[in-house]
């Protein structure tokens, strides 16, 4: 039963996010184009059918294989790091800073972090099984849930607005609206966004002939979802790899990260987000910071549409106010 509930659970968290990023889509073929919204449901059916089935036959075999390469490699990736360590704390300049010390405790820091990762790995391998059911019950919940969930989600501003006082309804539903309006365009755009970043990164990175391309072009697709912060933990690891190879390697990969990220925050994501994220850098910055120490990474990708979402609420307020007062003034 436990097993149940859990897949049923993740089935309604990836249902959900699932939702808001095509929501918008169904929306511009019913409004724009004029296609009925049972069609344009069974058009995104299909598309996410024929998504998963690209996946499958192109994408996660290829990332599967070079997880695997690396693993494989994983210690003449070690083994250049040490070389490049030896080569760095024997320049005089180190050594007057008293450098080496904490390089020595970052090397161990990062080789048992190494360790504990492979281990955890193969120590795993009993759950696959396990894996293997849960993904099986995926496949057949999360594409009902799914459907009926683009099939009647836009009803449920009006169940809730239906359950108050007629005289709050109509207003709650205009917020409920706004909000659902909201978190739906801030998903669907940075999910396009994390798109375009993983892409032209993956693209960069095999223009400079930088290995394992394709799993660092996802890596950073997957790291931008943290806002400001994700880009540049995402080239860490990309960094890490060039370095591997050559200093020019990595200058190159940092190059790379930098082209990418100006077309991103310059042109793509104030096309896509709008005025979603309409807050200054270091207000998100402090955010991610303050939020990231108090719950890890997972708050810190909550933490933009969560504002987002308080935003939009305190902004209707606002209006809310601003307009009875209006209203009061008008009767007196």
């Amino acid at each position: 039963m436990a097993l149940s509930d859990g897949v049923l659970s993740l089935g309604f968290h990836k249902t959900g996010f699932l939702y808001y990023i095509f929501t918008p889509f169904i929306e511009l073929l019913e409004h724009r184009l004029n296609i009925k919204r049972p069609i344009g449901i069974l058009i995104v059916m299909l598309l996410l059918i024929g998504i998963v089935i690209f996946s499958f036959l192109a994408l996660i075999p290829n990332l599967v294989n070079q997880i695997g390469e690396l693993l494989t490699n994983l210690p003449g990736v070690i083994r250049s790091l040490n070389n490049i360590y030896q080569q760095v704390i024997e320049q005089e300049w180190v050594a007057r800073l008293d450098i080496p010390t904490q390089l020595s405790q970052l090397s161990g820091n990062i080789q048992s972090s190494i360790t504990a990762f492979l281990n955890g790995l193969t120590g795993s391998i009993g759950s696959v099984l396990s894996a293997v059911a849960n993904i099986a019950l995926l496949v057949v919940i999360i594409p009902l849930i799914f459907f009926y969930m683009l099939k009647d989600g836009h009803k449920f501003p009006e169940a809730v607005a239906q359950l108050l006082p007629q005289e709050y309804s109509a207003d709650v539903l205009a917020l409920l609206k706004e909000i659902n309006k909201t978190i739906a365009k801030y998903i669907s755009g940075q999910a396009l966004v994390c798109l375009f970043v993983g892409t032209f990164t993956f693209i960069g990175y095999l223009l400079i002939g930088l290995p394992y391309a394709f799993l660092l072009g996802v890596t950073a697709a997957v790291t931008n979802i943290i806002p400001y912060l994700g880009p540049y933990i995402g080239l860490i690891p990309a960094a890490i790899i060039g370095l591997t190879v050559s200093p020019a390697k990595a200058l190159l990969v940092c190059a790379v990260v930098l082209v990418v990220q100006q077309v991103e925050s310059n042109i793509i994501s104030p096309n896509v987000l709008g005025k979603t994220l309409d807050m200054h850098p270091l207000t998100i910055l402090f955010l991610l910071l303050a939020v990231g120490k108090i719950s890890g990474v997972l708050g810190m990708i909550l933490a933009i549409p969560t504002y987002a979402v308080v935003k939009t609420i305190v902004q209707y307020v606002h209006r809310y106010v601003k307009n009875r007062k209006k209203k009061v003034l008008y009767k007196e």
